[in-house]
């Protein structure tokens, strides 16, 4: 992934907002836009984070006053400096290509010039837990030679992420009682275990704990902030962040995710769109009871939300509550919620599932239990694909009804969904203006039954906004299109039934 300066600003912005004590904002020496990002940086008022750069011990050889990283990262003009060495005694031979006694005079000798340059500086032990296995009087000697130069805080790094959380906390523990702090963790999520790894690092001692949101980061990734800052705060009882801040990570959570063009992970706990989903009618029905039962946190703590999803493993817990959501207030002894039920489950059987697509299911319990009534009706449509000379183009006619007017309208696309959608949308914005701000964002398909092949019934998840709010609607279906057709319709009929102008001309 790749962020552009006005990205990087934004979320070293946000990250000050929330109240995180370091931004790390690139190594200046390695491109112009790392560069570009501390001018713009040093022009900006920080409330409380302290701008970092990162960068690399001197050259072997090479004087610290005559080392080009090094000038850079003083260039950079942040408060602070994290520069890196190695720890492990392979990557000094192997690596660096130098002596041992070399690396230990590269490390004190950058850090000793830093600080003259009146810079704070955080050391990154690089390898140093495995350095510590190979060598363990060669590592610990790296970090004192950083301590005596002046680093301000020792970072344990376990750069390619294999290590175990007690390996880690014997580690830091070693590392304290040797040479003493303030120490801390740097993990790498290559075991899966670097929210595990840096947690047991803090118990073991450590205060200073670094990763990224959403844990992005090389191969597997690094420690995730999302996780490792609530596990701190609200497990380990530990001052993390203030409380209000931890209730806008989720949101800071996809607003990362949105910059880096990525799309959330609804897995990811804490912050995912499924950490504190329900489906099965067991849970559904006891978290309405306690949601502890079924809930590690309260949602809200993290800026969450607790959502009880639909499926057929739901029963009349499940749709009472999601009644209660849409402002529906029904009694368990109707029919109609027994008929609502049964109908959910006769359409999951037929392949269509409403986890992703709840703006459907609400249609569906409007119409069961409130006798709702579509505000339009597709009469017919009609989809030609021309292909010629490497170019392919659609077009679709649509005819609707809206309130016994009849109205048709044809439109042209990059292919035929593309065309219904645009040729449904003309022919409803004759009566419904408001439709126009109505846009989709996604469009999923999945092959039900691969053993049918081209034959196969096939299920579209569509995703639409308004520009406030996104909903998701879904169509099943052996036609593609008519699948495509019924989530369409669908969008568009919950799009009405959220803003409930008066159409025009009726």
């Amino acid at each position: 992934m790749a962020f552009s300066v006005e990205d990087k600003l934004r979320i070293a912005r946000r990250l000050d907002d929330l109240g995180f004590d370091y931004v790390e904002g690139g190594w200046p020496g390695s491109n112009p836009k790392d560069m570009a990002f501390f001018e713009r940086a040093r022009a900006l008022p920080w409330q409380h984070a302290r701008i970092a750069a990162f960068g690399s011990t001197r050259r072997a050889s090479t004087r610290a006053q005559d080392d080009p990283n090094l000038r850079v990262l003083i260039d950079a003009g942040t408060p602070t400096v994290t520069i890196f060495g190695k720890s492990w005694d392979l990557h000094v031979r192997c690596g660096l290509r130098t002596s041992l006694e070399e690396n230990l005079a590269m490390i004190g000798e950058s850090v000793a010039h830093l600080r003259a340059a009146g810079r704070e500086v955080i050391y990154d032990a690089e390898h140093f837990f495995d350095g510590l296995k190979a060598h363990r009087d060669y590592a610990l000697a790296t970090l004192r030679t950083a301590q005596a130069a002046g680093a301000g805080c020792l970072v344990l790094c376990d750069t390619n992420g294999g290590s175990l959380p007690a390996e880690i906390q014997e580690g830091v523990r070693l590392v304290l009682r040797e040479i003493g702090g303030p120490v801390g963790i740097h993990a790498h999520n290559d075991g899966d275990l670097a929210v595990a790894n840096t947690l047991a690092a803090v118990g073991a001692g450590c205060v200073h704990a670094q990763g990224t949101i959403n844990g992005y980061g090389e191969r597997s990734g690094n420690a995730n902030l999302c996780s490792v800052v609530p596990g701190l705060r609200l497990k380990m009882g530990l001052r993390a962040l203030a409380p209000e801040a931890l209730a806008r990570f989720t949101e800071t959570s996809r607003l990362v995710a949105e910059l880096a063009n990525m799309a959330p992970n609804d897995y990811q706990p804490y912050v995912g769109a499924n950490a504190f989903a329900h489906k099965g009618g067991v849970h559904a029905s006891a978290v309405m009871i306690d949601p502890v039962m079924y809930e590690h946190i309260a949602p809200d703590l993290v800026g969450n939300g607790r959502r009880v999803v639909v499926s057929d493993l739901s029963g009349r817990a499940t749709l009472l509550h999601k009644a209660g959501e849409i402002g529906l207030r029904l009694d368990r002894s109707r029919p109609e919620v027994q008929a609502a039920l049964d109908d959910l489950k006769r359409l999951e059987q037929e392949g269509y599932q409403f986890e992703g697509a709840e703006a459907s299911f609400e249609l569906l319990l409007r119409r069961a239990v409130m006798g709702h009534e579509p505000g339009f009706e597709i009469k017919a449509f009609h989809i030609a694909v021309d292909h010629a000379a490497d170019e392919c183009t659609s077009r679709a006619i649509v005819r609707v009804s809206v309130h016994g007017q009849e109205a048709g309208s044809s439109a042209e696309g990059n292919g035929p969904v593309h065309a219904l959608d645009r040729a449904l949308r003309a022919a409803l914005e004759r009566f419904h203006p408001e439709l126009a701000r109505v846009r989709l964002v996604d469009y999923k398909v999945r092959v039900l039954d691969a053993d049918a092949a081209t034959a196969a019934r096939v299920r579209v998840l569509i995703t639409s906004t308004d520009g406030h709010r996104h909903w998701g609607t879904v169509g099943v279906s052996e036609n593609v299109v008519l699948a495509s057709a019924i989530a369409l319709a669908s969008s568009l009929e919950y799009a009405l039934l959220v803003t409930a102008p008066r159409p025009a001309g009726l």
